[in-house]
């Protein structure tokens, strides 16, 4: 995601990843890929269980999932599967051109 960072917004959106680590944690990460998209903490999992993306292998993370979300708040599209693959930005990128 990072690689493609600019062309999502250049397609007019923005790219937000959820953790289920603690602040502390997800800054770490932030800072140790040099990530410059926002990185929110839900160490007490509750977006990621709106969004129904606890792995069913592993409630304490989530699983790999990609949402797109208008600005209304509705979702427009969303990969949500249960194998443990992230979602390839390409196909995001198909994805935001539809809309």
């Amino acid at each position: 995601m990072q690689q493609n960072y600019a062309r999502i917004q250049a397609a007019g959106a923005e790219l937000i990843a959820i953790s289920s680590d603690n602040a502390g944690d997800t800054r770490q990460t932030v800072q140790n890929h040099g990530l410059k998209f926002p990185v929110l903490a839900d160490n007490d999992k509750e977006a990621i269980t709106a969004y129904n993306v606890i792995d069913p292998g592993n409630n304490r993370i989530a699983r790999p999932a990609a949402y797109i979300v208008r600005k209304g708040g509705a979702i427009a599209w969303k990969s949500l599967d249960a194998k443990a693959a992230r979602v390839p930005t390409a196909e995001i990128l198909t994805e935001l051109g539809k809309l």
